[in-house]
């Protein structure tokens, strides 16, 4: 196969699954400076992008014109207009599916990623569970554009750099020398996160330490409600809700002394910048391999697995079987706060 010139990479959600697109893709511009990638993906997510230098965004309106299969063959005919000649699928989901038909209708070559859908089942089933690591998603991106004549190494991937921080964010911040430990305490599925009332036990404890100041992440109205209640009781806590730009949360998230996440999208922001990263894992597993790039094991954060011998339930923490709504509980505020101190201190 020829070696392309000017690579599509399709990966339209999730914010995690978009930031450990990173790793590869910066490495790969890096190893291939000549090279040119489009990134086809949500307009929010462009800062994730931006200091990529060989790197564009194209965004997908998937719900205006770009919606439904005439929108899809549309969205084709615009980006082969763009000079492609070779597609990356980091997705493999309907939507980019169809958009592989019209590709090769185009003669474009699509290469897909594999998702290790059998792995994943034996290891997510309740009975028999086949208890191992499986292979991490960076590194299953990775192979997608090996497949296209581009192997990449992405085990020497040089961190992302610390951003400068913008007027607006010191004004929140203050210049007081304090470690910076960011806390993002919510994730899609309810089963991925820690219990409301012990975060704030957490919270609680951590609040002793004057030596930290804590800034809280999270999106919607319901979660800005909680993390402003919080912020109003805890007098080292700063809720960043609504108060900044996403761009402006990488800027900060990139000078964090640490991050305390769920199984989501924040704990990979920080990890693409080198910043430790705590993760608090509900009914998933870092054995799925979404693990974030280049975090030690020490910094899992697990359920009691012989108590809870069904985890990982499932691949994105949707399926709760019954009595394993408290399996985080098992992760008492103590533990959390010991982590957290031989991690930040």
């Amino acid at each position: 196969m020829k070696i392309p010139k000017h690579i599509l990479v399709i990966r339209l959600s999730a914010m995690g699954d978009i930031a450990m697109t990173i790793p590869v893709l910066k490495s790969l511009s890096e190893e291939y400076p000549d090279m040119k990638f489009t990134i086809l993906t949500r307009k929010f997510f462009a800062p994730i992008f931006e200091d990529l230098p060989n790197v564009s965004i194209f965004e997908a309106d998937v719900e205006g014109k770009h919606k439904g299969i005439p929108g899809l063959k549309k969205l084709a005919k615009e980006l082969k207009n763009e000079g492609i000649d070779a597609v990356a699928d980091l997705h493999n989901v309907l939507r980019s599916k169809i958009l592989k038909t019209c590709f090769k209708f185009y003669g474009i070559p699509v290469k897909q990623i594999n998702k290790g859908r059998s792995g994943k089942k034996s290891l997510t089933r309740p009975n028999n569970k086949v208890f191992k690591q499986l292979k991490m998603t960076h590194q299953r991106y990775a192979d997608v554009f090996d497949a296209l004549g581009l192997p990449v190494d992405i085990s020497s991937f040089d961190f992302l750099k610390k951003k400068t921080l913008s007027p607006e964010i010191r004004k929140i911040t203050g210049k007081e020398p304090k470690k910076w430990l960011g806390i993002a305490p919510f994730a899609q599925h309810t089963s991925k996160v820690y219990p409301l009332d012990l975060m704030k036990e957490v919270l609680r404890q951590l609040e002793k330490n004057e030596q930290l100041q804590i800034f809280l992440f999270g999106g919607g109205a319901t979660e800005k409600e909680i993390l402003t209640e919080w912020e109003d009781q805890f007098s080292n806590v700063i809720s960043m809700a609504g108060k900044i730009s996403f761009k402006d949360e990488l800027a900060l998230i990139s000078n964090l002394d640490a991050m305390l996440s769920m199984d989501s999208g924040n704990g990979h922001l920080a990890a693409n910048f080198g910043i430790p990263v705590i993760i608090m894992w509900g009914l998933t597993h870092p054995f799925t391999g979404f693990a974030p790039y280049g975090q030690p094991k020490a910094n899992n954060l697990i359920p009691d697995l012989k108590k809870y011998t069904k985890i990982p339930t499932s691949v994105y923490g949707k399926t709760v079987p019954e009595g394993y709504e408290d399996a985080m509980r098992t992760i008492t505020p103590e533990m959390v706060v010991k982590k957290i101190e031989e991690v930040v201190l």
